[in-house]
């Protein structure tokens, strides 16, 4: 039985939660096991207006760790032999057209050079808009209860000209991993949320997780989510904690709970989930940025090692995964914030989740802006 420690037996890691609260996020709460047992602190509120504070057992959106699960999903998929990792996806999904040199493998590790349908960019720095994601201000507001089907989703990214040749480059899509569930659902004849009971949320027993891909409410107790945008020279701040993620589908629609994300990334690194060799191969990062198969491998800094993780943001909602490689110390918190289209806590993200990596792993950093980038 782990020990728990309160916010006084750390008090730099209450500190260093302060300091995101002290950056504009409205709250955080921050999970830490390792050699010294389990810690718990949150900071802030879990609402605006009021005083108490986030509770440390709250749900939360998880936004782009959703792609983590997904990716271990279609990973125990292949260990069932359902699925080939180095198969074109157009053979599982031949309605879409889609590029056969486009394989599994490169969904999760996107490198399939797909549009991705909540927004992408040009070469040259020319943003080209998708489906109105939280980026698009007002309109993502008025339109936050809206059901997209999954293959909607799909059709407008390949509407688009490919952002590259398949396998040639990194771009991170959220069009790969819709492209991932549909594959899940069409080799087991099942929803993805079924799947993901099966194989992983079950065998763990992660009670505080759900997969909503049309719901709109969120368990609780939570803390509550916010969005600003401008109308008529007026800003306007909307609780947005209740919408329709089916926007984002299996890019980053999850719920759960900052133990919840401890079990499962522990559970997965330390080879509870997959066979060993599907493991290496999800660990094993792609050149430019580092990403592996659904996770970041990221060096945590001189004589630290490394961390594998993946964070997520979507509408005012947040959560942050970390781990050793051997499970033996993570990192995983929530956050709430008011989001916005210009995403203005972008680098006061990055810094926090930087310093909080430094603390807990010991002088290491965040990696990339992708492995921090909010599910938009």
């Amino acid at each position: 039985m782990s020990l728990t420690l309160t916010d006084q037996d750390r008090p730099e890691l209450q500190k260093a939660i302060e300091e995101m609260i002290d950056a504009g996020f409205t709250g955080v709460t921050m999970r830490v096991h390792d050699e010294r047992g389990e810690w718990v602190g949150s900071a802030g509120v879990a609402k605006l207006g009021e005083n108490a504070k986030p509770p440390v057992d709250g749900h939360v959106r998880i936004g782009s760790n959703t792609k983590t699960f997904t990716a271990t999903v279609v990973l125990q998929l292949v260990a069932e032999g359902k699925v080939e990792l180095d198969s074109p996806v157009a053979g599982y999904l031949p309605e879409f057209g889609l590029d056969r040199r486009i394989t599994v493998r490169m969904l999760l590790q996107h490198t399939s050079g797909v549009f991705n349908f909540t927004g992408d960019f040009d070469p040259d720095g020319t943003q080209v808009p998708g489906i109105p994601a939280t980026p698009s201000g007002k309109e993502w507001v008025d339109n936050r209860f809206a059901t997209y089907r999954p293959e909607e989703l799909v059709r407008l990214a390949l509407s688009k000209p490919s952002r590259f040749e398949p396998g040639t480059d990194w771009s991170y899509s959220n069009t790969n991993y819709v492209l991932a569930r549909l594959l899940i659902e069409k080799v087991t004849g099942r929803p993805v949320a079924e799947e993901m009971q099966r194989l992983i949320l079950g065998p763990l027993g992660l009670t505080g997780t759900v997969q909503p891909t049309t719901e709109t409410d969120i368990p609780e107790p939570h803390a509550h989510a916010y969005y600003r945008y401008e109308e008529d020279g007026q800003t306007h701040t909307v609780d947005v904690t209740r919408h329709n993620p089916s926007w984002i589908s299996s890019g980053g629609d999850m719920i759960s709970t900052t133990q919840d994300l401890h079990t499962f990334i522990s559970a997965l690194v330390g080879g509870k989930l997959l066979p060993a060799p599907l493991l290496a191969e999800m660990c094993t990062p792609e050149p430019k940025v580092g990403y592996g198969l659904g996770v970041f491998v990221q060096d945590a800094g001189e004589n630290s090692g490394t961390v594998i993780t993946h964070n997520g943001g979507i509408a005012g909602h947040a959560a942050l995964m970390y781990s050793t490689p051997d499970g033996s110390r993570t990192l995983t918190a929530a956050l709430n914030y008011v989001d916005d289209a210009a995403l203005s806590l972008g680098e006061a993200f990055q810094k926090a989740t930087q310093r909080l990596v430094n603390e807990v792993f010991g002088g290491g950093q965040a990696g990339p802006v992708g492995s921090a980038e909010p599910a938009q």
